[in-house]
Parts: C-alpha cells; sequence; structure tokens
C-alpha cells in the first residue's frame, strides 16, 4: 500500500485559521481511498518546521505533498521548483543545490482537477517563506538520506470565511473543494509513483 505523508500549516498572523489545514481536516473526515494516509500540521518556524519535517521524512513514505495557503490565490496551485533562498536573501541550507525541482506530474494533475471543474495551475515559484522551505528541504533531506519519496508542494486559496473576515476583497475556494483537490491529486500522484517503481 503507498503511504502518503500529507502536511499543512498552522494559523499566522492575521489569519486565525489556515486553509491548507482546514482542507487536510476536511480530507480526513470522509478519504477512505486505497492509500495510507498520515496528515501533519507544521508550525510556522523555520527551525521547528525543518525538524519535523526531517523526522517524517525518515519513516519513508512513498509520496509527500506539502500543502500552505495563499492568499489572493484563484485556485488551487501546484509549485513545480524550490529555491535555496530564504526571505532574507540568504540560502536555507548553505553550500547545498540552488534548486530542486519536482518529479511529479503537475500537469497531469492539473488536468485532473480541471477535469474535476477545480481551477488549477502550475506555478514555477513558491514564494522564499516557510512553502518554499518545505519543499525545497524535503527535496534535500530526500537526497541527503537517499529516500525513494516523491514529494510536491501545493498552494490553496483561503476560505470564504477567511475572505469575509477582511476587508480586503480576496479569491476564496471551499474547504470541501480544496479536500477534494487534495484527494485528487494524492491518487494522481500516487498512480505516478506506483507506475514508475513497477
Amino acid at each position: 500500500m503507498t503511504r502518503a505523508l500529507l502536511t499543512a500549516f498552522e494559523p499566522y498572523d492575521r489569519w486565525a485559521d489556515n486553509a491548507s489545514w482546514l482542507a487536510l481536516v476536511e480530507l480526513t473526515r470522509w478519504y477512505e481511498g486505497p492509500l495510507d494516509v498520515i496528515t501533519r500540521r507544521y508550525p510556522v518556524d523555520l527551525a521547528a518546521m525543518s525538524g519535523k519535517l526531517r523526522g517524517d521524512l525518515s519513516e519513508g513514505f512513498d509520496l509527500v505533498i506539502h500543502l500552505g495557503q495563499a492568499p489572493g490565490a484563484t485556485g488551487i496551485r501546484l509549485e513545480s521548483v524550490g529555491l535555496n533562498l530564504r526571505s532574507d536573501g540568504s540560502p536555507i541550507v548553505p553550500e547545498a543545490a540552488e534548486a530542486y525541482r519536482t518529479s511529479l506530474p503537475l500537469a497531469g494533475g492539473v488536468r485532473r482537477l480541471r477535469d474535476a471543474g477545480i481551477p488549477s495551475e502550475v506555478s514555477h515559484h513558491a514564494g522564499t517563506y516557510l512553502c518554499n522551505a518545505a519543499l525545497y528541504l524535503s527535496h534535500y533531506y530526500i537526497e541527503t538520506l537517499q529516500l525513494a519519496t516523491r514529494v510536491a508542494f501545493v498552494h490553496v486559496p483561503l476560505t470564504p470565511a477567511q475572505v469575509a473576515a477582511q476587508d480586503e476583497r480576496l479569491a476564496s475556494m471551499s474547504t470541501p473543494i480544496t479536500a477534494a483537490a487534495v484527494a485528487l491529486l494524492v491518487e494522481t500522484f500516487a498512480a505516478a509513483c506506483r507506475t514508475e517503481t513497477v
């Protein structure tokens, strides 16, 4: 059975909730698919997140999908590249690779979501904060620990309730739809992992 780790972040700054974690909570209420799915909520702190991530990856998952919320996003964004770059311009890991690109079929994931009526796109820049760090460090740890794990990072829009609590006019997506999108991506990427290991 394919083992999949799904992660999200805790609330931060002005956001009392995090759309990424709300989606995982929703998913666990009804998901009964063929995968062994484990969820984790990571702190919004680079050092703490890095330590928990390394520990989780050492358990040898086949697939890891990190989720983060992206205020202003109009659909699901599948991030293709993790950069060795902090928000202050310094490297996340000194003297390590400048970037890692996911080997998962992001375009196939986008097609699957759009076929289901869920807006989505491939994005080539996950920012320079924790979302990017999670993607970069996952690849770095997978490489240094010599694991066969495949990893992706997915940004999700805010929920309608989050937007309603703000004075800004921002795009949103309901938590049930976001959770359904995550389930489709998990199954799409797990199938790719199985095909390439046969």
